[in-house]
């Protein structure tokens, strides 16, 4: 048992010191963040194919916003939501600043408020440090949570893998270098979790949005900008296969024929951990915040 452990502990530092030397996305990257109004259009335009898309049961969808964003930019993607058939809810907050006193509780009571309305699980959908929020949320209740689905999410990585951080440090004052926080946060929820990210995120180092390997965990890549994830078509198209999926019936993104051509099944190259035992999830730094 103790070498088991320890080989647990030396994969464990492995993939954190893995994780330490990612860099935040080139400039070459961060340039291809201009084709963001191009999705915006073209996410307007998949309004008018909804009716083909998948649909499922009208369960509600609460949405997170990212770093310095508010409601305002997940409307597109909550009126999305409600042409499928789906109560879609903003997180009521403001503008999203990164940890602070009453965030945590404040999500947790959304929740809440929600899931006591309909009187089912609500499935929450996180766009990039949203993602985190929605990810810790489900931790802690996850009774009250169907899924999480996250957008260019910063979970399994440092902050400082990101070009988000010098405005992340400015609107918290936070560092969030903490190795042991890091090491929480990359604890997948234990409810069905998907990740969508891309190789072409110009904020988020792209490694720092991808799942360790589990049951109810999935890492779906797309070719999208970082400030189009909530309006690019092929998120937008996944976003609602996931949804359609029953209750308690819940499976892999499939990739069969056309769908190939949008969703690349490769293999990653990010050391993964072993699987923690089961139990209630760990508390992490960001619930006394």
């Amino acid at each position: 048992m103790s070498s088991l452990r320890g080989r647990q502990r030396l994969l464990r530092q492995r993939v954190y010191e893995h994780h330490a030397r990612l860099k935040p996305p080139p400039l070459r990257t961060l340039l291809l963040e201009a084709r963001a109004p191009a999705e915006f259009t073209a996410g307007l335009m998949s309004f008018m194919f909804a009716n083909r898309l998948p649909r499922g049961d009208e369960q509600p969808v609460l949405v997170f916003p990212g770093l310095a964003a508010s409601d305002t930019s997940t409307l597109m993607l909550r009126q999305f939501l409600r042409r499928l058939g789906y109560p879609g809810y903003g997180w009521a907050q403001g503008f999203n600043v990164g940890p602070r006193h009453g965030v945590l509780a404040g999500c947790r009571e959304r929740l809440e408020e929600i899931a006591n309305k309909y009187g089912r699980s609500v499935s929450l959908i996180g766009w990039s440090l949203g993602g985190v929020y929605a990810r810790e949320v489900a931790k802690l209740h996850p009774e009250l949570v169907r899924q999480v689905i996250t957008l260019g999410s910063p979970f399994a990585g440092p902050a400082t893998a990101t070009n988000a951080y010098p405005l992340f440090r400015l609107l918290s004052g936070h560092r969030a270098e903490d190795p042991h926080l890091l090491e929480r946060l990359r604890d997948p929820p234990p409810v069905p979790t998907t990740s969508i990210y891309s190789r072409t995120d110009g904020v988020v180092h792209w490694e720092c949005s991808v799942q360790r390997h589990g049951e109810l965990v999935e890492n779906i890549e797309v070719r999208a900008s970082h400030f189009g994830f909530g309006f690019n078509p092929a998120v937008l198209y996944a976003i609602a296969d996931r949804l359609a999926l029953p209750e308690g019936q819940w499976q892999p993104l499939s990739r069969e024929g056309l769908r190939a051509l949008l969703y690349p099944d490769i293999a990653h190259a990010v050391p993964t951990a072993p699987k923690r035992a089961r139990g209630k999830p760990r508390a992490t730094g960001l619930e006394t915040s």
